[in-house]
């Protein structure tokens, strides 16, 4: 098992080292993130998520989790016609995003907002529906995440989770830290969820630090 683990680490090393400078107009924001350690997507991970852009070609995008918008502003690149929302709770980081996005000249295809998601989709009453949502902010919450963004997600629309495979902690492998392990259980639990809810069409894609792909199956 370990051996194979050993293998799989240096596979990804090396599709990880295939992307390098390849996005050289966002180094100085992944940069920013390791300096600050503020977590982003792992180069794979986000390339995966562009790819499925490329395929499915959404025109509205729903982010739950800003950060300094990285993967915002990745995902934007992909085509300029998406219109993307994305949330963020912490002012800090809403506000580097906000500069970000701005300086790089996205501010028309991003709309920035600085508030909890939950909230932010509880106060929702006009009708408008998104093609395509990526969940990558408070674990814990995953579930709730979920359940408040599927009415605004329209049938066959993708619905993606981030870190549902979290460093080794979900399976078991890492027991490093006691309280990550806590919350790699409650990913877990999420995860088997989410496999048997079945509003969607649902599979787990080993890239990045695992990510969620769900079709949704109702409307």
């Amino acid at each position: 098992m370990h051996c194979w683990r050993k293998v799989m680490r240096a596979s990804q090393s090396y599709i990880q080292s295939l992307y390098e400078g390849s996005d050289s107009e966002l180094r100085r924001i992944t940069e920013y993130a390791v300096e600050h350690h503020v977590p982003i997507m792992e180069v794979d991970g986000i390339q995966f998520i562009k790819q499925l852009i490329r395929i499915h070609r959404p025109k509205k995008i729903l982010e739950i989790g800003t950060a300094i918008g990285y993967s915002a502003i990745q995902m934007a690149k992909v085509d300029s016609s998406i219109q993307i929302t994305t949330l963020e709770v912490d002012e800090t980081r809403y506000r580097q995003a906000m500069k970000n996005i701005q300086t790089l000249n996205y501010e028309n295809q991003i709309k920035a907002i600085h508030q909890d998601a939950i909230d932010y989709l509880k106060e929702r009453t006009e009708a408008e529906q998104f093609d395509f949502v990526l969940i990558d902010a408070a674990k814990g919450k995953n579930k709730d995440f979920v359940n408040y963004t599927a009415p605004f997600l329209k049938k066959n629309g993708l619905l993606v989770v981030d870190n549902v495979l979290f460093k080794g902690y979900v399976s078991g492998e890492n027991n490093e830290s006691k309280r990550l392990s806590k919350l790699g259980s409650k990913i877990n639990s999420f995860n088997q969820w989410l496999m048997n809810d079945e509003r969607f069409e649902t599979t787990i894609v080993e890239t990045g630090d695992g990510i969620t792909v769900a079709i949704k199956q109702t409307k």
